[in-house]
């Protein structure tokens, strides 16, 4: 556990360095906009691009974790469907519930910290889940949404689709994997400029993520403490629990059960993708959950949430998969 915490604990350091930075005032809160676009177009890209081109395109692509993973992603969307329909949640908020309990934060934090975890083989299965994740899990749950605005499920779903389209991390893993299949590399300068930004990808996002979960805690039009209320906080705990326990619980299942049945994963692959899934929730939800008009203060409290609990549920997880670093 000790050799665990030495790296996780750097990570939640970052996070928590960045939230504090935002709560003292020494970071504007203005300039966050500016940090997360710095991550998203060019210091992300970068690093999946440089994983993507040391990755055969197999492991990017593989079609066992595939329809292993859409499959556990689709059984956490519903589940949580039915709870915020039991506890009367609105459907929009409870669609971005759904999303921010299906989709673990893989970008920011998964990709690098489980490459420190488990070795440069961990990359592929999980920039393969970050992809499905990008343009299937998110489009369905903006498309649920998005319901009732005019058109059927299948436009909207199409009209969702748009989003995931615009992003730049998919197109940056599909250059990333392209290049690895036609043996290609970057000239000399062009390289080290990539492989610069690349290196700033993971402190920058982790600082900026906990900058972004101070900002949750601000007043806004939508979702702040005083207006919340009690019936909230079942959600909240509950998405947070999916999350953290039950989403990682079904993949391991579902992993453990496909290599009994004859399908070739391998230790890497079943630890990985437990482990990802065993993260908290992807922060930029609450940016889409603001600007398609849901509860953005529910949706950013169970991130906070998924994130200070991981601290300790994510190294849990580890230690029971026998994570040795550096080994």
């Amino acid at each position: 556990m000790q050799a665990i915490l030495s790296v996780t604990i750097p990570f939640f350091a970052l996070i928590l360095a960045g939230y504090l930075a935002a709560q003292r005032g020494w970071l504007p809160l203005a300039s966050i906009p500016g940090l997360n676009t710095f991550v998203l177009f060019f210091a992300l890209p970068c690093m999946l691009l440089r994983f993507g081109i040391n990755t055969p395109l197999a492991q990017l692509l593989d079609p066992v974790i595939s329809s292993l993973y859409l499959t556990c992603a689709v059984v956490v969307v519903v589940l949580v469907l039915l709870l915020g329909r039991a506890l009367r949640a609105g459907p929009r908020d409870t669609a971005f519930a759904a999303l921010v309990g299906a989709f673990p934060n893989s970008g920011f934090i998964g990709v690098p910290l489980l490459v420190a975890l488990l070795g440069p083989g961990a990359a592929g299965p999980v920039i393969c889940t970050m992809l499905l994740d990008m343009m299937l899990t998110t489009s369905v749950c903006l498309a649920l949404a998005q319901r009732g605005q005019g058109g059927g499920s299948g436009s909207a779903f199409l009209a969702a689709l748009k989003a995931p389209l615009l992003n730049p991390l998919p197109w940056s893993i599909a250059l990333g994997g392209t290049m690895s299949a036609l043996g290609l590399q970057f000239l000399g300068p062009v390289e080290k400029v990539v492989w610069m930004l690349a290196d700033a990808a993971s402190p920058v996002a982790l600082f900026t993520i906990g900058a972004v979960l101070f900002r949750s805690r601000v007043p806004q039009a939508q979702g702040t403490a005083a207006d919340m209320g009690q019936s909230r906080w079942p959600l909240i705990a509950g998405v947070v629990s999916i999350k953290l326990l039950v989403h990682p619980m079904l993949l391991l299942t579902a992993l453990l059960t496909a290599r009994a049945l004859g399908a070739g994963l391998t230790d890497l692959q079943v630890a990985a993708i437990t482990l990802m899934a065993a993260l908290p929730s992807a922060s930029n939800v609450s940016m889409l959950a603001e600007r398609y008009g849901a509860d953005n203060g529910l949706i950013a409290r169970i991130i906070m949430g998924s994130t200070t609990a991981a601290f300790i549920t994510f190294a849990v997880w580890a230690w029971t998969f026998g994570v040795k670093p550096g080994l």
